[in-house]
């Protein structure tokens, strides 16, 4: 189970955009980052990861999926963030326990109506506790985290990093591979965020629920191809606001790369936003370098 970054896009609904698209994205969890095999966790050892996330969009979306304007908005992000991890040899119910924690920094610029604005800064720290289990034909993992407001926020329309709220996080997932030299794989990775007070708006977000999936077959021993997705969804409406809950899936292609000799894994992942309520729709393109210590 590869891990979070801070929900670093958008500060999407604008004052000329009509109010029933006012809601924003909720979760602190940027969907796509993970991909392939995105359930499992790295064996026992130490091993520091490195995100690097683009994501665009040129329209904001109503309640229907349609496109509700401006028609001059156009959103960037990219995003470095840094991640630590540590799977150590000790179990709980026969998992191994582990603990991780990121720091993202970002660059955000929006443009939409009157509203034109660019944000570089360091986001939210994220910090979780992990059980993985390797099993002969099944990877398993669950996880409990803590998004905290590090970073600087502002009431919307704003493209500050930090989201300005604290969110503990729970997480559970599955890869199964589906021949016994383990080359077909199918995982399913699970979020769950609980939304505290906006400190700027003093608005309490809706909770957020997010999927990610992936296909794949290794090639050669080194090389892994294959298909991913995801679906995130606001199951609670914000306080105090309108009811309105925003949503998105996408898909797309991804290939991952393993350098033994010098433990290093590599993966690119590109993922089309094919429909979007409530929010932005757009494109996500990932590059992450992970290696061990």
């Amino acid at each position: 189970m590869k891990t979070p970054l801070v929900r670093l896009i958008l500060a999407a609904a604008l004052m000329s955009l009509p109010q029933l698209i006012q809601a924003q994205p909720t979760a602190h969890y940027v969907p796509g980052v993970e991909g392939l095999k995105g359930a499992s966790l790295p064996p026992p050892g130490w091993y520091v990861r490195d995100y690097n996330v683009v994501y665009t969009a040129d329209r904001v979306n109503d309640d229907a999926g349609h496109s509700a304007g401006p028609p001059n908005f156009e959103a960037f992000t990219y995003a470095n963030v840094p991640r630590v991890i540590y799977i150590t040899d000790k179990k709980v119910l026969g998992g191994f326990i582990g603990v991780d924690a990121l720091l993202p920094l970002a660059y955000q610029s929006v443009q939409a109506g009157g509203f034109d604005e660019s944000t570089c800064g360091i986001g939210d720290l994220f910090a979780e506790t992990t059980l993985s289990w390797h099993e002969k034909q099944w990877d398993f993992s669950l996880a409990a985290g803590v998004w905290m407001p590090t970073g600087d926020s502002a009431a919307p329309p704003t493209t500050r990093v930090g989201l300005g709220y604290w969110t503990p996080m729970l997480t559970a997932g599955a890869t199964w591979y589906a021949d016994q030299e383990k080359t077909w794989a199918l995982s399913a990775l699970s979020r769950y965020e609980f939304n505290t007070g906006q400190r700027d708006t003093h608005i309490t977000p809706g909770q957020a629920y997010t999927l990610e999936w992936g296909i794949s077959k290794t090639l050669e021993k080194v090389y892994d191809v294959g298909v991913v997705g995801y679906y995130q969804q606001q199951v609670t409406s914000d306080s105090g606001v309108d009811k309105s809950r925003d949503s998105v899936a996408a898909v797309g292609p991804e290939i991952s790369v393993a350098f033994p000799k010098q433990m290093l894994f590599v993966s690119f992942r590109y993922l089309y936003e094919f429909t979007a309520e409530n929010r932005a729709q757009g494109h996500t393109f990932a590059l992450t370098l992970t290696k061990r210590l």
